[in-house]
């Protein structure tokens, strides 16, 4: 089973930038990142594949958010820019871990997710 340890969230102000990190414990196939706002379900963010060469946006942070990953550090990335108060929510890494099939935007896709971190932006 592979862990994953996610940190960088914080409180910002809109229009600020905040850097997520998913550091994995072991090997990794695509990696995502979801978000969850209160009383709401999970939502697709961004996913990028093994080689990097391939990433994934959900429409609302296109051209804000860039994912990107090291794969000799087993750590994905989310850069947020020009933060919306409608981005506050708790952000979930996720990694498909193992040989799967399905699509990289459900949730039900990745077999092992990390704990979380909040993200609260101020308007």
């Amino acid at each position: 089973q592979v862990q994953l340890v996610e940190s960088g969230g914080g409180l910002v102000q809109a229009g600020g930038s905040l850097r997520l990190s998913c550091a994995a414990s072991g090997r990794t196939y695509v990696m995502g990142w979801f978000c969850q706002a209160p009383g709401k379900e999970r939502e697709f963010v961004a996913a990028i594949t093994y080689s990097g060469g391939s990433t994934y946006y959900a429409d609302s942070v296109k051209g804000r958010f860039t994912i990107s990953r090291d794969n000799a550090k087993n750590t994905v990335y989310l850069q947020m820019n020009s933060l919306k108060p409608e981005d506050t929510a708790v952000y979930y890494c996720a990694a498909v871990t193992r040989a799967s099939s399905g699509y990289y935007t459900s949730s039900r896709t990745y077999n092992s997710w990390g704990q979380g971190t909040q993200v609260t932006v101020s308007s």
